[in-house]
């Protein structure tokens, strides 16, 4: 199925795996990881519900590479992209994952990357140039 584009969305949440990445037949880097959103409210009986949702995030180029290098599960970030998803539908990708079970969830293909986590307390976007006090050890 075709996968199609919209754009831009913003999301905010927490690696779920640390990153991957590999390189194309010809040699740009990719890096992919996946980024839980969670949002808590009170039902109507007011029992505390969590939700969670997953985006699987897709970087490219010099951004792939500082990603994969200083993401880890579990750190926090805010990725701007746009959103993946199946152009027939409309609805999220669909797949047969190793399990033999079909999974379906939405990929962002990012334009910027900003690690939230304290051990980047800069905030520079993934690829940017700006860099803060005692930041001279990080490419970013």
């Amino acid at each position: 199925m075709p996968a199609s584009y919209i754009a831009p969305i913003i999301i905010v949440g927490n690696l779920g795996r640390d990153p991957e990445m590999r390189f194309t037949p010809f040699g740009k880097p990719v890096t992919d990881f996946s980024v839980a959103v969670n949002r808590h409210y009170a039902s109507a009986s007011g029992e505390l519900v969590k939700e969670t949702i997953w985006f699987k995030i897709t970087a490219w180029g010099k951004q792939a590479e500082i990603c994969s290098e200083h993401l880890k599960k579990g750190a926090s970030v805010l990725v701007e992209g746009r959103l993946e998803y199946d152009g027939l539908t409309g609805g999220p990708q669909t797949w047969e994952g190793s399990d033999g079970k079909t999974h379906s969830g939405f990929g962002i293909v990012a334009s910027q990357v900003r690690f939230n986590s304290p051990a980047n307390a800069s905030n520079a976007p993934a690829g940017s140039t700006e860099t803060g006090p005692g930041d001279d050890d990080l490419p970013f």
